[in-house]
């Protein structure tokens, strides 16, 4: 009885609102289905790391320390950016870029709704943070989980919780931002414009030479992508070989959702209140907005302004569509066309400018390192 008041005696209010937060996430993952994979072991995970003496992270007692689980999980698989390379061979595996080999300008909206991150970079050192963390809340911009946790990581930054949280959660929150930054700076004669597609075979040759020449590409202009941009294109390279199926279902599915799991599970050691519940956290949640927002409106305005200079017009929506949050931002943009002209199908383009725009994402993260590290 007495060690069972000494450990109520220990909660604090801080602990208190971080059970909430958790909650909230636990809701959000289960009644609103947001991203439901990473939002519930993240939201238990919060729950699990701010409870007194919690023996899942690493505690110090009189008889000395004891190493907590999701310490452990968290140095094996975070701390040397492991978890997220293996995460991107279950995405490689699960992209189809045949829409993009048939359509490769389609390539140009993944670059330019990138726009957002370096945006964000400028805005948060204004607001005062180093240069490492405006570059790892600037990732957050790349509508890419793995490639945030990758780069605030890589940086040591001291708000990788709030950094993955923001991350996930605006994810989740595309099919609510998108359309109305879209619906914003586009008229409706715009979103109703038709696009011709012509579905054209692409060769196994080239599905298998793609991967491999990206990966050469990248690493020639952003060494610091190869890792990431890599694992990615070898996942791909599994799916598109046609001689390892097994492999390529394992990847999709096994080994995604099992490191999906320990990802949410094992970033919530950075959810600790003490590291959490700060002005920066808010400040971040802004921050990620905008990263969103800039990007999204970075593609919608480099699609109107090609719409200057060429007979076929694109319909502005599918510039949106090149944020690496994939497959949802081409649904989203696919859902609005109809809604605007039932016989307008635009998931075919969209969906390029989305694979496209999740190999200009991890490239980003690449250049980040890059930049950041040579000015340091």
């Amino acid at each position: 009885m007495a060690d069972l008041f000494s450990n109520v005696t220990q909660i604090q209010w801080q602990m208190v609102v971080m059970w909430a937060i958790g909650g909230l996430l636990i809701w959000l993952a289960i009644k609103k289905e947001m991203e439901p994979t990473l939002l519930l072991p993240m939201g238990f995970g919060a729950i699990l790391v701010n409870l007194p003496w919690s023996g899942a992270v690493n505690q110090t007692y009189p008889t000395g320390m004891e190493e907590g689980p999701i310490d452990v999980l968290f140095n094996a698989g975070i701390a040397n950016e492991l978890f997220p390379l293996l995460l991107f061979i279950g995405i490689g595996a699960m992209i189809d870029f045949g829409p993009l080999l048939a359509n490769p300008k389609m390539m140009l909206f993944g670059a330019a709704a990138q726009f957002g991150i370096f945006f964000t970079l400028s805005l948060a050192r204004f607001l005062g943070f180093s240069l490492e963390d405006a570059a790892s809340v600037a990732i957050i911009g790349a509508a890419d989980g793995p490639t945030s946790i990758f780069v605030s990581q890589f940086f040591h930054s001291n708000y990788i919780g709030a950094i993955i949280v923001a991350a996930y959660s605006y994810m989740a929150l595309v099919p609510i931002v998108q359309p109305a930054v879209i619906k914003l700076i586009t008229t409706k004669k715009e979103r109703q414009i038709k696009m011709d597609y012509a579905a054209s075979g692409v060769s196994k040759p080239v599905r298998i030479l793609f991967p491999i020449l990206i990966t050469a590409i990248a690493g020639i202009i952003a060494p610091r992508s190869v890792a990431l941009v890599g694992f990615l294109m070898f996942g791909n390279l599994i799916r598109e070989c046609g001689v390892l199926g097994s492999l390529s279902q394992s990847a999709q599915k096994e080994l995604a959702n099992l490191i999906t799991l320990l990802l949410g599970l094992t970033v919530s050691t950075k959810m600790q209140w003490q590291a959490f519940l700060n002005p920066q956290t808010l400040m971040i949640m802004g921050l990620g907005l905008i990263a969103f927002v800039f990007d999204t409106a970075g593609g919608v305005l480099f699609a109107k302004f090609l719409n200057l200079f060429t007979k076929k017009k694109i319909n502005p929506m599918v510039g949106a569509a090149g944020i690496s949050a994939f497959p949802m931002s081409s649904r989203v943009v696919h859902k609005m066309g109809l809604a605007e002209d039932p016989t307008n199908f635009l998931l075919m383009h969209a969906a390029a400018a989305n694979v496209s725009g999740q190999i200009a994402s991890v490239i980003a993260g690449g250049l980040i390192i890059t930049l950041v590290s040579g000015a340091l």
